[in-house]
C-alpha cells in the first residue's frame, strides 16, 4: 500500500503552525501563564468537602481527627486558589515586575477575603438544604439531599463562584459553573444574586442568566429559563440588567421561560409549565397557560378532548 502521509505531514504540520501566528483570540500558545482547569476542578472538590465535611473523604490525607483534616484542606484551598487567582489577575497583560507584585498582594488579599466568605456561604447552604427537604416529598432526609441531588451541587458551586465574581476575579468563577453545568446540566451564571432557601427540583435544562435576581424561599423546576429578551446589541448590553428579577416565595413550574431585564415576578407568585413571560407580573399572580387540546385518531375517525379543570401545572 503505497504511503501518502510520510511524504505530506512536514509541510501540512508546517501550514498548521504557521496558522497560530495570526494573532487571534484561538491563537494563543502560552500554556503556562494561564488559570488551570485542572487545578479548578480540584479545589471545587475541596470546597465541597468543607461545605459538607462529613461526607466525603481524600484518602490522600492519613489523619482520624477530621478538623485537623479540614485544616490541611483549607491551607491547600489557600495556597492553590491563591496561585490561581494571580495568574488568573494577570491573564493577556504584559509582565512587568511592579504589577507582578501588585497582583501577587491582590491575589492573596482575595484569597482571604474568598476564605472568610466561607461560613456565610455555609449558612445559606443549610438554608438550600432545608428548602429542597421541604418542598421535596420524595427526599428521604438530608443526607440524601446532599449525597445525591444535583441541583444541591449547582448551587452550592454557584454559591462559592458568585464570592469570586464579586471579588473581581476574571475567568475562574464561570469554570467552575460550567464544570457544574456539565456534570448537572444546570446553568447558574456565577453573577447571579441568589438568596437563601433556593431550591432546584430535578433541575435539567435550568438557565439562570448573570443579572438574575431572587429571592428568598424561591422554587425552580426542571427545564426553566430565566433569560435575557434579546442579545442582539452584543457587547452593548454588557454590565445591563438584561435577565429578570424574581421575588420571595415564588415558585416556577417546569419549561417556563422569564425574560427581560425589566421583568419582575412579584412576591408569592406561581408560574405555570411552559408559561412564556416577557412582562412583570404582580405578586401573588398564579400565571398558566391554557390547556392544550389532545387529538386522538380511532378508525380514521378524529375525536378532540378538552379538560378546562385538569391542573394547570405539571411537575415530574
Amino acid at each position: 500500500m503505497k504511503d501518502l502521509i510520510s511524504p505530506s505531514i512536514h509541510d501540512v504540520t508546517k501550514a498548521i503552525l504557521e496558522d497560530y501566528g495570526h494573532g487571534r483570540p484561538i491563537d494563543k500558545l502560552d500554556v503556562f501563564n494561564q488559570p488551570d482547569t485542572k487545578v479548578i476542578y480540584e479545589l471545587i472538590n475541596e470546597l465541597v468537602r468543607v461545605a459538607y465535611p462529613g461526607f466525603s473523604k481524600d484518602k490522600a490525607y492519613r489523619i482520624y481527627d477530621i478538623r485537623n483534616n479540614l485544616s490541611m484542606v483549607i491551607e491547600d484551598i489557600a495556597f492553590r486558589l491563591n496561585k490561581q487567582i494571580a495568574i488568573a489577575l494577570r491573564y493577556g497583560k504584559a509582565e512587568d515586575e511592579v504589577e507582578l507584585a501588585k497582583t501577587r498582594e491582590q491575589s492573596q488579599q482575595i484569597t482571604l477575603e474568598f476564605l472568610r466568605r466561607i461560613p456565610k456561604v455555609r449558612e445559606y447552604l443549610a438554608t438550600d438544604v432545608a428548602a429542597i427537604f421541604d418542598g421535596d416529598p420524595a427526599a428521604e432526609s438530608a443526607d440524601e439531599i446532599i449525597f445525591a441531588y444535583p441541583g444541591l451541587y449547582a448551587i452550592t458551586i454557584f454559591r462559592y463562584a458568585h464570592i469570586l465574581y464579586e471579588l473581581q476575579v476574571p475567568v475562574i468563577p464561570r469554570i467552575m459553573t460550567e464544570l457544574a453545568h456539565s456534570k448537572t446540566g444546570i446553568d447558574i451564571n456565577p453573577g447571579a444574586t441568589i438568596g437563601k432557601y433556593f431550591m432546584i427540583d430535578h433541575g435539567t435544562g435550568i438557565v439562570i442568566g448573570e443579572t438574575t435576581e431572587i429571592g428568598d424561599h424561591v422554587k425552580v423546576y426542571q427545564g426553566v429559563t430565566l433569560g435575557a429578551l434579546s442579545t442582539s446589541g452584543g457587547r452593548k448590553l454588557w454590565a445591563k440588567k438584561r435577565h429578570p428579577t424574581i421575588e420571595d416565595y415564588v415558585t416556577i413550574y417546569s419549561g417556563a421561560s422569564i425574560l427581560g431585564g425589566d421583568t419582575v415576578i412579584g412576591r408569592g407568585a406561581v408560574i405555570g409549565g411552559n408559561v412564556f413571560l416577557t412582562k412583570s407580573i404582580a405578586p401573588g399572580t398564579k400565571v398558566s397557560v391554557k390547556n392544550q387540546e389532545l387529538r386522538f385518531d380511532q378508525d380514521h375517525k378524529e375525536l378532540h378532548e378538552t379538560d378546562s379543570d385538569a391542573a394547570w401545572f405539571y411537575v415530574i
